[in-house]
């Protein structure tokens, strides 16, 4: 993991290999980038004329763009440098810090290779800096476990030395220490979404959240296969019946205190997802590693949860299942007996993450939290809906759901509420059984929320998270965004999590 180091202003005698200031789009149709505050020092080394030297070089100062370029005499470090902000905020306003986060993200990768980088982006408030020190820690991310790394290959930024912070302030240490915990949880969510699924079976997800547990010191509680069928987890066991890998079901809890809130968090854990019997088709089954993106970010939030010492009770449950064909397999048509004594009938075995959530969310509800939250790569149908960076959020609490839509913009994650249509219900009437897991194909992403909705516990406030869309990135990086496993939500259940522990909901 990348280091963080505060340090104060003085970017012309901080010795670095490089210094990073940011610029922004000229305002009004200027032309030219504008210089952002920070790059004060080292604007002065070059006589006041760093803005027209990057101008002179073809430097706009649109979001993401990098541009390196050699220090004058004054400066410690020997490289400067610059990283677009994008649009300079109105008169009287400061930066974004979503957009920070992003530049910081875009410069730590453009730093692949170098040894140590002092940022001298603008911190206007402690949310700046915590947005900077996270942009930078996430895009100095890289997933390497499986590479043969000769002495020549370039490793990530080692060190982030931002400027401007007050090492002895206990509210930017806090920051500081947020950031880092944050992001390292969110780095090893994308290390397990990032990991080949024949090595990461439910079996060894398991294992990583028990050592997790014993770290951090919270409780973990791992079903096996004969717990599952003992305590009568249709769904789960019906998902994993095709495969070798046989599943489990994980509890892993960080308890503050007995008087705290109770949050759930319930995530599908698919570690690898053929379909099953209803084969997705060629081309769709490459990227299917990463259908666990759910569980690992409600595994990455409890244990943030514990680090930051938050006073809220925290639990995950992970639904891990490998959803394969063999003679075994679930076959469409099959019905399923759930966790909660509800029978579905199987339309499609490609419909098999609302299966396993829907016996963690039943078998969470028994602990009758304050609020469960399950997240999912659920829906291509929310992809279809709301392209590949936005999550949707549904519950059966309108308040609630608005504070999640509210959290999430905060902490820079792109989401949108959704609807629950209560006339999408009918399609999933089976002549059969208690209920089918499949409804309507249109609006398919609100017909899985409603499936879900019916597995939750009377009274209790739950919502549900589709990132299907944000959890997996396959194209070229961005800001602090990797291609690959993102951690999406991870940033957004840790805040949910801070704010019940602050009494802020409900």
């Amino acid at each position: 993991m990348t280091a963080l180091t505060l340090k104060p202003a003085g970017a012309a005698t901080q010795r670095a290999d490089v210094l990073v200031v940011g610029v922004a789009k000229s305002p009004q149709g200027g032309k030219g980038p504008v210089l952002a505050p920070g790059a004060e020092a080292v604007d002065q080394a070059f006589d006041g004329k760093l803005a027209d030297i990057l101008h002179t070089l073809g430097v706009t100062g649109a979001e993401g763009e990098t541009t390196k370029i050699p220090s004058p005499g004054g400066l410690k470090a020997p490289v400067v440098l610059a990283v677009g902000l994008g649009a300079s905020p109105e008169k009287d306003e400061e930066f974004d810090p979503e957009k920070l986060r992003r530049a910081a993200g875009s410069a730590a990768r453009a730093l692949t290779g170098v040894k140590t980088a002092a940022f001298a982006l603008p911190i206007a408030a402690t949310e700046d800096l915590q947005a900077v020190a996270e942009g930078a820690l996430l895009g100095a991310y890289a997933f390497t476990a499986y590479q043969d790394r000769g002495k020549d290959a370039k490793e990530p930024l080692a060190e982030v030395v931002l400027l401007g912070a007050k090492p002895r302030d206990k509210a930017h240490k806090a920051a500081a220490q947020r950031a880092a915990a944050v992001a390292e949880e969110i780095n090893r969510a994308r290390d397990l979404i990032n990991t080949p699924p024949n090595d990461l079976t439910p079996e060894a997800f398991a294992a990583i959240a028990t050592a997790a547990g014993k770290e951090h010191g919270l409780k973990v509680q791992v079903l096996d296969e004969e717990a599952l069928v003992k305590g009568g987890y249709g769904g789960i066991l019906g998902v994993g019946a095709g495969s070798a890998n046989p599943p489990r079901l994980v509890k892993i809890a960080y308890t503050a205190s007995k008087g705290a809130r109770h949050l759930a968090l319930v995530g599908k854990g698919i570690t690898y997802d053929s379909g099953g019997i209803s084969l997705k088709p060629a081309g769709h089954n490459e990227t299917m590693k990463c259908d666990m993106s759910g569980a690992a970010a409600v595994f990455a939030a409890v244990v943030a949860a514990a680090r930051l010492g938050l006073e809220v009770n925290v639990t995950g449950w992970l639904a891990l299942a490998e959803n394969m064909p063999s003679g075994t397999a679930t076959r469409p048509g099959d019905v399923l007996r759930m966790y909660s004594g509800k029978t579905v009938e199987v339309l499609n075995t490609d419909a098999e993450g609302r299966l396993v959530l829907a016996d963690a969310i039943t078998r969470a509800s028994e602990e009758n939290p304050d609020a469960i939250v399950d997240v999912a790569t659920l829906t291509g149908a929310m992809v279809l809906a709301l392209g590949n960076r936005t999550f949707g959020i549904m519950a059966n609490d309108d308040a609630f759901r608005a504070a999640i839509h509210e959290i999430a913009e905060e902490v820079g994650e792109q989401s949108w509420p959704m609807p629950l249509p209560a006339d999408l219900r009918k399609g999933m009437d089976s002549p059969t059984a208690d209920i089918a897991n499949m409804g309507e194909r249109m609006g398919g992403g609100l017909v899985a929320g409603l499936f879900l909705k019916e597995f939750v516990g009377e009274g209790i406030t739950w919502a549900h998270l589709d990132i299907a869309g944000p959890a997996f990135h396959e194209g070229a990086p961005y800001g602090y965004t990797p291609k690959g496993g993102t951690g999406s939500s991870v940033r957004t259940l840790v805040r949910l999590a801070e704010r019940t522990a602050a009494g802020e909901l409900g």
